[in-house]
């Protein structure tokens, strides 16, 4: 891997610790607060709501400089969003700029990964993306429970600064003031990325029209992207493998919070946990999928996806820790095994039609519409009544249908246009080879 790759690796590695550190946060101030827990479910949509409304302009922001610079302005916001759930906005609201931020930032951490290395190396740099990605949610959730938990929190605030009155007094609150720190770490890696030297493509500027007539003028471009890579025989089957999966890991991860609270008892800090717990079976599935997976074959991990919509429902069967822990870690190890070909596939794909941030923004639109959908199913179900459990059973047999209709459609792909998708296995087959 180039010098460069690693810097990348580094800047993630800190803003995606530093971003999962902040979701236990989050849910703690709410629940200290006495915030409704459908205000607490309400994060996981709030965070993506910007990825969905901005995902016909980030793409084409993160082609127009180097995406270093995309990072580093991104890092900045999430900056601004801790700062405004430091200092007594709506912890819901300063969510989703840090979601903003966050939205941004996407399109240029996967996107410099096709600019900087051949597409035969783009397997392998995914699965140490994902695997760094899912050690830092990992140390994230960690870091997020243990410092709101009264052994760290206790010695953070009794932290005193003479004649300065940081307005710091709930364990949350010193908790955001810390990650803060960690944003301002990845934003320093940031400055340190290399240029890939690919030619920027600047936005399209039209001096007769007002600058919101300009930016509205990326919706057609945005949608031609989207048909483009939706009727790609490859590419459909790719995105919306991962549009699944994210949309059902990305709510997971705070209905693990609920169920650990339901089956277990556990508080916020206990059950942050179990967490790390998938995120480690993640991280081991991620780095096999990067060593014994080619793009070529990448399709063949569609039936995984079916049994891990299983495994998810066995979880409401389980009220014990020693069975728990080898359980989700088998459930996050199918899942990295199964996302990161896909997501390499898709990357391949979208590189060669359109551009990566472009790409990389319309896979965001699909798989944050997919989050936001099910959170907001999952904050309004809960409002009505529906117990953790029952929102583990409805995701886990939406995942198992889904992937088990994504299946077929690459298999009536296959049968009725045969040429078409042989000829893009045979592109994935030699660009693997260079």
């Amino acid at each position: 891997m180039k010098r460069g790759f690693y810097t990348i690796m580094s800047a993630q590695f800190f803003s995606s610790l530093a971003d999962n550190a902040l979701f236990v946060t989050a849910v703690e101030l709410l629940r200290a607060n006495g915030a409704p827990e459908w205000q607490r479910a309400a994060l996981v949509p709030m965070f993506a709501l910007f990825y969905v409304v901005l995902a016909p302009f980030v793409g084409a922001f993160a082609d127009a400089m180097p995406k270093g610079r995309v990072m580093l302005i991104s890092n900045a916001i999430k900056v601004v969003g801790c700062l405004m759930m430091l200092f007594g906005n709506h912890p819901l609201v300063a969510y989703a700029v840090i979601g903003l931020g966050a939205a941004a930032y996407s399109p240029a951490k996967y996107g410099i990964l096709t600019e900087l290395l051949p597409a035969s190396q783009l397997v392998k740099a995914n699965g140490w993306i994902e695997g760094l990605t899912i050690t830092s949610i990992i140390l994230g959730v960690l870091v997020g429970g243990q410092l709101v938990g009264p052994t760290i929190s206790d010695h953070l605030l009794a932290l005193d600064f003479p004649y300065f009155d940081t307005g710091i007094d709930t364990p949350a609150e010193a908790a955001i003031a810390v990650l803060i720190f960690i944003y301002v770490l990845a934003a320093w890696f940031n400055l340190h990325i290399p240029l890939t030297g690919v030619a920027m493509r600047p936005l399209r500027q039209d001096p007769e029209k007002s600058l919101l007539s300009n930016i509205l003028g990326l919706l057609p471009d945005f949608w031609q992207c989207s048909k483009r890579l939706w009727a790609d025989k490859l590419g459909q089957i790719s995105l919306s493998t991962t549009t699944l999966f994210w949309g059902a890991s990305g709510n997971l991860r705070y209905i693990v919070l609920a169920w650990g609270a339901a089956a277990l008892g556990y508080s916020t800090t206990q059950a942050s946990a179990l967490v790390g717990v998938v995120a480690i079976g993640t991280a081991v599935g991620a780095v096999v999928a990067s060593v014994r997976m080619r793009l070529d074959t990448a399709t063949s991990v569609i039936p995984l996806g079916v049994g891990m919509g299983l495994l998810v429902v066995c979880m409401i069967f389980i009220n014990s820790l020693w069975v728990a822990v080898p359980f989700l870690i088998l459930l996050g190890g199918l899942g990295g095994f199964l996302v990161v070909p896909m997501n390499a596939l898709l990357q391949h794909r979208g590189h060669n039609l359109m551009g990566a941030g472009r790409s990389i923004a319309v896979q965001n639109f699909n798989e944050q519409l997919a989050i936001l959908a099910m959170g907001a199913f999952y904050s309004l179900s809960t409002k009505m009544g529906l117990t953790a459990f029952g929102a583990i059973t409805v995701f886990g047999l939406i995942v198992a249908a889904a992937m088990l209709l994504i299946g077929m459609w690459h298999r009536n792909n296959c049968k009725r246009h045969p040429r078409e998708v042989e000829r893009l296995l045979e592109i994935a087959r030699r660009d693997c080879c260079h």
